[in-house]
């Protein structure tokens, strides 16, 4: 018979795993790291000899454990999400992964967009298809369509237009039968679904499905970026940045190590992120100079509701000065601003 300290023993092994792996309903955000953009980022023929550096932040997030939720709730460095603050609703892990890597492919078609508009270089935009997100549980397209999925056609109709799908679907009923032509995975193949009530509308029939148009943008100088590994939109600002940076001769770092996050508008607005705190955090620990921070106007409504929220600016400012860090922090509204501050900044010698 196994002795009670030999029983105990066990029984604080399992209370130990249990603690260090086993998942909760929570995720624990913390500060990323700084990563450079030359390497990421090739313009044919471009710039390539300067001196500073442009560079995205990230942050990390994990699924938590009651071990690290613990240690999250005393930590200054970490900050707990609940589900439904970092997944949409009927959103699994997968589609979630998907959302944002799709969400960073759009940040990168906006980038290039504004970069060359500033440039005044040549571009071209062509519709690729209609891009799954998300399908939802017992839909009609549940177990045929899965979020990445690229809808080519629907019966006869072309999907380079998102709006000419969904006009099709409203006029179809309960019960019919679509045939839909994907691409999954580089190939492509015919499915058909049979039409059932929308979740949201049940007099209505529809696939079950939320999706976006997939755009494609061709340059003239060729541009590449290397970015797979890295989810959601927050770089649009710093992928404008260094593809412009790439696209002429001078040197717009002016021999700075600078960074920032926001998200990038195909009007060359910067818009307002999550997880600012820990970027500034990362980027004072990687010896980062500038951060642009996105310096957002909330609207009343939304304040009315958190009187506590605060523009990116204003967080980050507050944050840097918690830190003590000597690294610049700097308002943008437009991709404007931050080429202004940068074209009047004293080079670093």
């Amino acid at each position: 018979m196994f002795k009670k300290s030999t029983i105990g023993f066990f029984l604080i092994c399992i209370l130990v795993i249990s603690a260090t792996f086993y998942p909760v309903d929570a995720y624990i955000t913390k500060p990323g790291g700084a990563y450079p953009l030359e390497p990421l980022v090739s313009v044919q023929g471009g710039d390539e000899d300067d001196k500073g550096s442009m560079s995205l932040m990230t942050i990390a997030l994990s699924k938590a454990t009651p071990l690290t939720y613990v240690w999250a709730k005393v930590s200054d460095q970490q900050k707990i999400l609940q589900t439904n603050q970092v997944r949409n609703p009927d959103e699994d892990d997968e589609e979630y992964n998907v959302r944002q890597l799709h969400l960073m492919s759009q940040s990168q078609f906006n980038a290039i967009q504004a970069a060359f508009e500033k440039a005044g270089k040549p571009y071209e935009i062509t519709t690729k298809g209609v891009f799954i997100l998300n399908v939802l549980p017992d839909g009609a397209a549940d177990g045929f369509l899965k979020a990445g999925d690229r809808i080519i056609k629907m019966d006869e109709v072309a999907s380079d237009n998102q709006q000419s799908l969904v006009d099709y679907l409203r006029e179809k009923s309960v019960g019919d039968v679509v045939t839909i032509q994907i691409e999954r995975d580089g190939k492509t193949e015919s499915i058909e679904v049979e039409l059932k009530p929308i979740p949201s509308e049940v007099s209505r029939a529809g696939l079950g499905i939320s999706f976006t148009e997939d755009k494609e943008i061709s340059t003239t100088p060729k541009v590449e970026i290397k970015a797979d590994e890295i989810g959601g939109p927050s770089a649009g600002l710093m992928f404008t940045l260094e593809i412009l940076n790439q696209l002429i001769d001078e040197d717009l770092s002016k021999g700075y190590n600078v960074a920032g996050t926001g998200t990038m508008q195909e009007t060359g607005e910067v818009g307002r992120i999550g997880g600012i705190d820990l970027k500034v955090i990362a980027a004072d620990e990687a010896g980062i100079e500038i951060f642009f921070a996105p310096d957002d106007e909330l609207p009343e409504e939304v304040l009315k509701n958190n009187p506590s929220l605060r523009s990116n600016y204003l967080e980050a400012q507050e944050v840097a000065e918690k830190i003590g860090t000597k690294m610049k922090i700097v308002p943008v509204k437009t991709i404007d601003d931050a080429l202004a501050y940068l074209e009047n900044l004293e080079a670093k010698k």
